[in-house]
């Protein structure tokens, strides 16, 4: 939710102007977001990876613990 400082008030994404400016002071708040760090989306594929050795890990322990 986009917030203007000197207006000290949260805006509506739709009832921002052109620009994503307040409708109040014009001033610009609303500011693209960053895109996702290449090192985070690496974390995520190595736990997603991790995950699935477990999984398969549980599968094959079941079997002779049961």
């Amino acid at each position: 939710m986009p917030w203007c400082d000197d207006c000290s008030q949260f805006w509506n994404e739709k009832t921002l102007h052109e620009g994503g400016t307040c409708p109040s002071c014009g001033r610009a708040i609303l500011t693209a977001r960053k895109p996702v760090p290449w090192h985070f989306k690496l974390v995520l594929v190595a736990f997603a990876g991790y995950m699935v050795y477990r999984v398969y890990w549980l599968v094959q322990w079941l079997p002779h613990h049961i």
